[in-house]
């Protein structure tokens, strides 16, 4: 038998030619891990998260991307997603995604739909730069050639030593900024917030994130009160839905702190209305949730056009490569329990150095391979 069918069924794996750049298939796994104390900020509680790995193949290649929320998520991959790209090019990242968010139309692009396109994007992202043996950020370009990191944490759920701990170990490793959560009792949050700055010393910059839990009323008190302990940078102090309530607080807070949000954005028109209110000082977008590296990229470039600083939520592996190609970006979340995660179950998670994270130039992609083995006990 002749044809093209015949050609792709005998032609091996690798060899140039379509096969090599069209994708086969799409996979998804979620895993379950226990957090190592329990933990909780200004509104939730919670005891594991659950992250779900996405993997797109292509040839020889094999692209990973994740995302951290319901289980669900991975069911989103494997079926509509999937049909979506199968037999797409690899390389027309642009035209995958596009075909991705259309065919999740009716899902809505919010949510766990949103979240599982984020993962497979990302996944896209790190086959292309496999594909043609580079790192991401030499794919994309840079602008920069380290990324400066913020040390997040300070569940409110914590004891004093066990903030003690985890502040002092930020501080022994070079990060110069600290995040704690707040929220959960106004008063108890001005002591902590005290506590924090006796620990990390006068020459560490100190955030606060009450995760939308104050009323604007409280959020300025505290505001009042975090300044004595020289916080300068107060994240999400009402819900980030609330624009007209984040421009109240910002146009009030004491000089030099700067209020942030943006974390649950899922798309640039949540984005666009964020800045065109002027509700934040410094936007944040997370990978994870805002459409995957291109959604980051897209939102990166519109705080550039406003003239914001941008920041990274979370997981701060997956964003730190593209997060060096754009101008307007500022800082990155290193967050506790995603640190903790990628570097259980991933090879080639970078270490702080000096309050900054640095790529290995000779790793492709993202940098980072997937520990099957070690992952498959929290598998769902």
């Amino acid at each position: 038998m002749t044809g093209s069918d015949d050609t792709k069924m005998t032609e091996p794996a690798g060899t140039e030619g379509t096969d090599r750049i069209t994708i086969r298939q799409v996979h998804a796994r979620a895993y379950r891990i226990p957090t190592d104390w329990p933990e909780a900020d200004g509104t939730l509680e919670w005891n594991d998260t659950t992250l779900i790995l996405a993997e797109v193949h292509a040839g020889d290649i094999t692209g990973i991307g994740y995302t951290y929320g319901n289980a669900a998520i991975a069911t989103v991959i494997t079926g509509a997603l999937a049909e979506a790209i199968n037999g797409r090019n690899i390389l027309d990242i642009p035209s995958v995604h596009t075909a991705m968010k259309r065919h999740i139309r009716n899902e809505g692009h919010a949510g766990l739909a949103m979240m599982a396109l984020s993962a497979v994007d990302c996944a896209l992202w790190d086959a292309k730069a496999k594909l043609l043996a580079v790192p991401l950020y030499k794919l994309l370009g840079r602008v920069r050639k380290e990324l400066r990191i913020y040390g997040s944490g300070g569940f409110t759920g914590y004891t004093d030593k066990q903030l003690e701990w985890q502040l002092s170990g930020w501080k022994e490793a070079g990060i110069k900024d600290m995040k704690i959560k707040v929220g959960r009792d106004p008063a108890r949050d001005i002591e902590r917030v005290r506590q924090a700055r006796q620990i990390i010393g006068d020459g560490s910059g100190l955030f606060v994130d009450a995760n939308g839990a104050y009323t604007c009323q409280q959020a300025l008190q505290q505001a009042v009160a975090f300044n004595q302990a020289g916080v300068s940078w107060l994240e999400e102090p009402v819900s980030s839905d609330d624009l007209t309530g984040l421009n109240f607080i910002r146009q009030r807070t004491p000089a030099g702190m700067r209020v942030a949000a943006g974390e649950y954005g899922y798309d640039l028109v949540y984005f666009r209305r964020m800045l065109a209110a002027g509700a934040v000082d410094v936007l944040q977008a997370d990978a994870t949730r805002c459409g995957g590296i291109t959604g980051f990229i897209n939102a990166g470039r519109l705080c550039e056009a406003y003239g914001v600083p941008f920041s990274s939520h979370c997981a701060p592996t997956l964003h730190m490569q593209a997060a060096l190609s754009l101008p307007s970006f500022f800082i990155a979340e290193y967050f506790h329990d995603h640190v903790r995660i990628e570097s259980m179950l991933f090879e080639g998670c970078p270490g702080p150095r000096g309050g900054v994270l640095v790529p290995d130039p000779d790793l492709p992609g993202l940098g980072i391979v997937f520990r099957y083995a070690d992952a498959k006990k929290y598998m769902i």
